[in-house]
């Protein structure tokens, strides 16, 4: 199974954001790519670094964009799970949402809320598993990294690769954060004992790895800090 990771700079503009999420769609279906991963919120950015509030994001222009990707997901044959704030019954969720060839839209809701969280999300209680290209796919999103029965609950579903999509960035630099954040992500790998794969914003200071673990914590691949670019890798173990 060839899966990726696209970082870059997710901004306030649904209409930035989308371009950008567009053009990656483009090149990892051209290359094979089976999974493709983005940051937390990536479609309409996180409140309030990119916005001030939930309310300040047009709903409608949300599931627009769901329904442009879906015919791209449909056309090239790919799957994606993007990071975006949703809006279900007048509650708001930081939300992965996964689009799949020929299938609904679903979404992972999540559960673990911290700081600007708090004053902007409604808590998830989904369980945050996927089934991608015959494969169980589980999923996470930023702090919940740090719990480590969030992701024990995925070992009990015994899901073959799990993804967490991070908007971890810091005003000035912090390799400290980073390298913390970075030994979490093959922490949980290692205890889940299934591969990992991370995505992170970039902009001003990434301060959380995009990189792919092994199931025994070992890093097989890592994006450069800062750059906008593509993090590919041919999961053999779990072929398609």
């Amino acid at each position: 199974m060839k899966i990726a990771a696209y970082q870059f700079a997710v901004t306030g503009s649904i209409k930035q954001n989308m371009k950008t999420i567009e053009s990656a769609i483009e090149q990892a279906a051209a290359e094979g790519v089976e999974l493709l991963i983005f940051p937390e919120c990536a479609l309409t950015g996180y409140p309030p670094h990119d916005i001030e509030h939930v309310t300040d994001i047009c709903y409608d222009d949300v599931e627009s964009c769901f329904e442009r990707l879906q015919q791209m997901i449909d056309e090239k044959c790919i799957h994606i799970i993007v990071g975006a704030v949703t809006k279900e019954q007048k509650k708001y969720y930081n939300s992965a949402v996964l689009l799949a060839p020929g299938k609904e839209k679903c979404a992972y809701h999540k559960r673990v809320l911290w700081g600007f969280d708090k004053e902007n999300f409604h808590a998830g209680n989904r369980a945050g598993v996927f089934q991608i290209a015959g494969h169980k796919i589980g999923v996470r999103i930023c702090c919940e990294v740090r719990d480590s029965e969030q992701f024990l609950e995925l070992k009990e579903t015994q899901t073959e690769l799990n993804v967490i999509l991070f908007y971890d960035v810091t005003a000035v630099e912090d390799l400290d954060r980073y390298e913390m954040l970075r030994a979490q992500v093959r922490a949980r790998a290692s205890e889940c004992g299934s591969y990992l794969l991370g995505v992170d914003t970039i902009c001003p200071n990434q301060s959380a790895p995009t990189l792919l673990v092994d199931a025994s914590g070992h890093v097989l691949a890592e994006a450069e800090r800062n750059k906008e670019m593509m993090l590919r890798y041919n999961l053999e173990q779990i072929a398609g």
